[in-house]
């Protein structure tokens, strides 16, 4: 056999075997990017309900993965390494998680200082000789969201035949936070016992409220440990971005070596820590 049969020959193998690699590859995308897709659109359309939002998780999926594009685009024109563009691509996925955990945190927080009020209502109407039902009815004609929203999918649930206790029980499940299983428990055991519901509601508002300022005093408190949090985070950052435009030949070597991707990780992994750290400090539980 010669050399050219040979060359061929070899050829040929080299040829097919990139063939069936890519198309493992191209199988393998695909059938990661469908369930990805799947789990995102379940994912996102239960968590859209939760905020009364109905909006099709297919154009979210969609919106989300251009986002991720422009993000890695972005990072690769920037540094002009695809060592960062990819860890960023690849980072934005979680985007909607910690979006999804932002807004529920703002909604938990609002619901919470919106209940001392709600609850005063509540009692008034019950002191007035209303039920509770229908004094629950007139709070929601008067009370914004999420609150409102909330107290309406009780009034729902009651009509479809769901007991109170069960409805509570919901309530709390929805809106995980210490002050609704106070609120919840007070509830059911005024109801359980038949103690005065509407003085019950009126102590467990002035007890809230009172937790709410105790929590404003400590924001306010903690309030320079956060913003000490964010420069500690951002100030490396900003850093680097001037360096690399007053020495870009130096800095260089941070974007395209193997020494310079090793330093960049452990300063990403410090750069975290430290955030956590601080951010644990500040972190007080009333």
């Amino acid at each position: 056999m010669n050399n050219n049969s040979m060359l061929t020959i070899i050829t040929v193998v080299v040829a097919v075997s990139a063939g069936l690699l890519g198309w493992f590859i191209i199988d393998m995308g695909t059938v990661t990017m469908a369930r990805y897709r799947a789990n995102f659109t379940e994912r996102t359309k239960f968590q859209a309900q939760e905020f009364f939002l109905f909006i099709d998780p297919a154009k979210l999926f969609v919106a989300n993965f251009a986002i991720m594009a422009l993000g890695g685009l972005l990072a690769w024109i920037v540094t002009g390494t695809v060592v960062i563009a990819l860890p960023v691509f690849f980072a934005l996925a979680l985007l909607p998680r910690i979006l999804y955990a932002w807004m529920r945190k703002r909604r938990l927080r609002k619901f919470e200082e919106q209940l001392p009020d709600a609850l005063m209502m509540l009692s008034g109407g019950m002191r007035a000789g209303v039920g509770l039902i229908s004094a629950i009815q007139q709070l929601v004609t008067e009370t914004q969201a999420p609150l409102g929203q909330e107290f309406a999918l009780m009034i729902r649930e009651q009509r479809l035949g769901v007991t109170l206790e069960q409805s509570l029980n919901n309530l709390a499940r929805r809106m995980p936070t210490q002050t609704t299983t106070l609120v919840v428990s007070a509830m059911r055991i005024a109801n359980e016992t038949g103690g005065g519901l509407a003085e019950t509601l009126e102590r467990t508002a002035n007890t809230i409220r009172s937790r709410l300022q105790m929590e404003g005093k400590i924001g306010a408190l903690t309030a320079q440990g956060k913003l000490q949090a964010w420069v500690v985070g951002l100030l490396p950052m900003l850093l680097m971005l001037i360096l690399n435009k007053m020495e870009p030949e130096a800095m260089s070597l941070l974007w395209h070596s193997r020494t310079g991707w090793a330093t960049l990780a452990v300063i990403a992994f410090f750069e975290f820590m430290g955030v956590f750290v601080i951010r644990k400090i500040i972190a007080i539980d009333v």
